[in-house]
């Protein structure tokens, strides 16, 4: 079977930078690092490849620092990988990332199933896998912890808050996995060599054929207004007693405040 992922490359630090004219994260001279939850999918695609053969190629966009995130997905074990980067696509919000990953996936041909992590650790919107579900017309399962694949169907087991659930769709269909899939791989030493020498394919705005209007930042639904760093908390007040007198002067704070 031929498998997708989407990755994504993310800034492997607590202490981002914002671009103030554009309110997007400034990435560049940033360590950065593959999403985790990304690193999940593809050792979930390359542990359906193990079990019924096939290809699994990768894809990310970004700027073409992304071709290293690239090479670790190549270094575990994925076949192909694919960079999707232009100037074109900067300031891309999930709408037009979402948008421009589908149009990239449409050039790369036949595929049986796309696989994304649950969400990314800079933005956790979780939004970017249901977007290219949506723009292709496929069937989407989200928190999948499970994955069997049948003939034309897979049966998926989801995570969610208080019940796991299990649900069935045709293939192809869009994937978002959660960390309670599988333990990620560790790149052997032929992989990384194998990385090492990897040339990674590039598509760029007018390969992918995609409509200008839904890329970039200006193709860009969502409007950051402004950002800030909120106010440090203040130091509290330790309430002392006895438990029932706790409960008693905590009562009486929040109806002060008017909370309740």
């Amino acid at each position: 079977m031929d498998i997708i992922v989407c990755i994504k490359q993310v800034p492997d630090t607590t202490e981002v930078r914002i671009n103030p004219e554009t309110n997007t994260l400034i990435r560049e001279g940033v360590p950065s690092i593959v999403n985790p939850f990304d690193e999940n999918a593809i050792e979930a695609a390359l542990q359906l490849k193990d079990l019924h053969g096939g290809k699994v190629t990768v894809v990310t966009m970004g700027p073409p620092q992304a071709a290293e995130a690239l090479k670790t997905a190549i270094a575990m074990g994925a076949d192909e990988a694919v960079l999707v980067s232009d100037r074109a696509f900067a300031g891309s919000d999930t709408w037009a990332t979402s948008y421009t990953l589908s149009q990239a996936i449409k050039k790369l041909g036949k595929f049986d199933l796309i696989l994304c992590g649950k969400q990314a650790i800079d933005g956790d919107t979780a939004q970017v896998g249901p977007g290219i579900a949506e723009w292709l017309g496929l069937p989407q399962v989200t928190f999948a912890s499970k994955i069997e694949v049948e003939g034309n169907k897979c049966k998926v087991e989801r995570l969610l808050e208080e019940v796991n659930e299990v649900v069935e769709a045709p293939l192809p269909v869009v994937i978002t996995v959660v960390k309670q899939i599988n333990t990620p791989r560790l790149p052997s030493l032929k992989g990384l060599m194998r990385a090492k020498k990897a040339e990674i394919k590039t598509l760029n705005a007018a390969e992918i054929n995609g409509d200008p209007k839904n890329m970039g930042l200006n193709g860009s639904p969502t409007s950051v207004v402004k950002i800030f760093t909120p106010p440090a908390r203040g130091g509290g007040e330790i309430l002392g007693g006895e438990p029932a007198e706790i409960v008693d002067k905590l009562i009486a704070k929040i109806k002060d405040r008017k909370i309740i």
